[in-house]
């Protein structure tokens, strides 16, 4: 049964009141779901963003100084590690620059360089495969080389190109301004992978 109002207009039933209500109740309940959703993703993005750059900072190469190993634009992620290790590509600090190098020597060693280009730590020329083209490259340090107390000497694989330990302009690298250590490229796409 339907009743009218004075105008005319028709009041709902009881069954017509409770089924609007179920729809009503349906949207609210979608509105909810997504909002819930959205503050999920949102949350979730966030602290992803923040481990990235707490724990696991992204880099991007510029320049020439790490041919053939990384490539201008190629983007890496780092992560800090406990004990810093001969042979390992590292992101650090230098004269309030950030800038990406090979840790040669560790502190306390005794670093040489001939005049072709060949490098030696505590006597032992290092087998460096990683390097195409050896040089001399921008060099005011004299040798042999003492590293200083907690430092690292860092050098760069294109050597013609890279300004690093080898210069004054960079120096030995403290520990502390080691940003981390390159574990994977993650740009471009065809060369996404683990860093050896």
């Amino acid at each position: 049964m339907i009743f009218e109002t004075q105008r005319g207009q028709a009041i709902p039933t009881l069954f017509q009141v409770r089924e609007e209500r179920k729809k009503l109740d349906r949207r609210s309940d979608r509105r909810h779901g997504f909002c819930a959703f959205l503050l999920s993703f949102l949350l979730t993005i966030t602290a992803g963003l923040m481990i990235m750059l707490l724990f696991l900072p992204v880099l991007e190469v510029s320049g020439s100084s790490m041919e053939p190993t990384l490539q201008d634009g190629d983007i890496l992620v780092l992560y800090k590690p406990h004990v810093i290790k001969t042979g390992e590509l590292c992101g650090m600090y230098a004269k309030d620059r950030l800038i990406l190098k090979r840790v040669i020597a560790l502190s306390g060693d005794v670093v040489d360089m001939d005049e072709t280009g060949n490098v030696y730590v505590n006597g032992m020329q290092l087998q460096e495969p990683y390097v195409s083209q050896k040089a001399t490259g921008t060099c005011d340090l004299s040798f042999p080389f003492t590293v200083p107390e907690d430092s690292l000497f860092v050098m760069g694989d294109h050597r013609e190109t890279s300004i690093d330990s080898r210069c004054s302009l960079i120096g030995c690298i403290k520990t502390n301004q080691v940003m981390g250590q390159v574990v994977a490229r993650i740009w471009p796409p065809k060369s996404i992978g683990w860093m050896e």
